[in-house]
């Protein structure tokens, strides 16, 4: 049989072709439609294993002021508070103490995330559960009333707005590392022997095995020398933990901030089956306020932003035996001032902003501490300790 001839000049041609056209541009979207919907959600059932904390947002404070600023204008940040919790049987429940306090701002401009870590042991009015004023270590806050007096706390002596939060535990950090296959981190002779000895309990209360690390002849390593080690998660959180060093608690803020940089880094490089092994493994350990539609979205900006500045709160404050004994023998870290610390806060978080002025509330809790502690602007030190590590 002869093969018929077609017209390609022809009408009806030309909309049989223009018929396949369509359904092939329709087949191919409904494929990456298809393969999208997929995606969400597989990472919808993953995120499902993340314990969500459903706030009482009224039960957050902000001063006033603060509210009529960002009512104003948007400022093209998005604060959030990552906490640590001191937690010996790995819960992430309320009376419980938050020894790790950082306020991460994810900068859309700039595509950066600053860090700030709030030092537990500051001096800030942490309330009551019933409102009244509190001085005490800041760290008190979420044993008092969990992730809303926490950030309560944050938001009125910082002259902030932070409404989110996530909350992990040693076991969980432990299982990251351990998923990215460790971390490479440089040491001191000193912090190796601390942290040999913090990873016993770190260990034992993540449930993995104890590896010490064979510490180097003082012909290798000695006094501020470095070497850099591979440490798995154990090791890892147990340097996050190391506190009895030159800058003490200061230090340590910065051991963790570094570490959740190292964090970052290897996740952004990992492969597709890591990143799926750690969100089975991790998730169920992670506590926090946001969705799941906002973990997705800032998930994608962490894929394509940066570490920014990373500093510590307060800027200039004081410590030591004088201040204990000021403070009928609490052993604590005196902002010098409150004020002045929250207008280098503001300057930290928000280069943009140029008229920041502290609030009425902030003015009031900074004057108390003043009163309290005897030390007021006088006292601001040259240079006060902020155990940064060098990069």
């Amino acid at each position: 049989m002869s093969k018929k001839r077609v017209n390609k000049k022809s009408k009806a041609y030309k909309r049989r072709r223009r018929r396949r056209i369509i359904f092939g541009i329709e087949l191919v979207a409904l494929l990456v439609l298809g393969t999208a919907l997929f995606g969400f959600a597989y990472l919808n059932s993953k995120l499902d294993k993340v314990e969500n904390d459903d706030l009482d947002y009224s039960k957050i404070g902000v001063n006033q002021s603060v509210v009529k600023a960002e009512e104003a204008g948007s400022t093209g940040t998005e604060l959030v508070a990552l906490v640590g919790l001191d937690s010996r049987d790995n819960s992430l429940s309320s009376g419980i103490q938050s020894d790790t306090m950082i306020v991460a701002c994810v900068d859309h401009d700039s595509k950066t995330i600053r860090l700030v870590s709030l030092y537990r042991d500051t001096w800030l009015n942490v309330f009551t559960q019933d409102g009244q004023n509190r001085y005490t270590k800041c760290n008190a806050a979420y044993n008092i009333g969990g992730p809303e007096h926490m950030l309560t706390m944050m938001n009125k002596n910082l002259d902030l707005n932070i409404t989110e939060y996530a909350a992990v535990n040693f076991k969980a950090l432990t299982e990251v590392i351990n998923k990215l296959d460790g971390l490479d981190i440089d040491l001191t002779r000193q912090e190796l022997i601390h942290l040999n000895n913090y990873n016993k309990e770190t260990s034992e209360i993540a449930g993995v095995p104890y590896e010490e690390i064979e510490v180097p002849d003082k012909s290798e390593l000695d006094g501020a020398q470095t070497m850099t080690f591979h440490l798995n998660g154990s090791q890892s959180v147990s340097y996050a933990r190391i506190r009895y060093t030159e800058g003490n608690d200061f230090r340590r803020a910065a051991r963790q901030r570094l570490l959740l940089g190292k964090i970052m880094e290897k996740a952004k490089a990992a492969d597709l089956p890591t990143l799926n092994r750690i969100m089975d493994t991790v998730f169920p350990m992670v506590k926090t306020s946001l969705s799941k539609q906002e973990i997705l979205k800032m998930g994608m900006n962490l894929l394509s932003y940066s570490m920014g500045e990373q500093t510590g709160f307060p800027f200039d404050h004081l410590e030591g035996a004088n201040v204990t004994k000021a403070m009928d023998g609490n052993d604590c870290v005196v902002p010098v001032t409150l004020e002045t610390n929250v207008v280098k806060l503001h300057n930290f978080l928000f280069p943009a902003e140029t008229d920041y002025q502290p609030s009425a509330e902030v003015v009031e809790y900074s004057n108390h501490i003043i009163e309290e502690s005897g030390y007021g602007e006088d006292s601001i030190p040259s240079s006060s300790e902020t155990g940064e590590i060098p990069q």
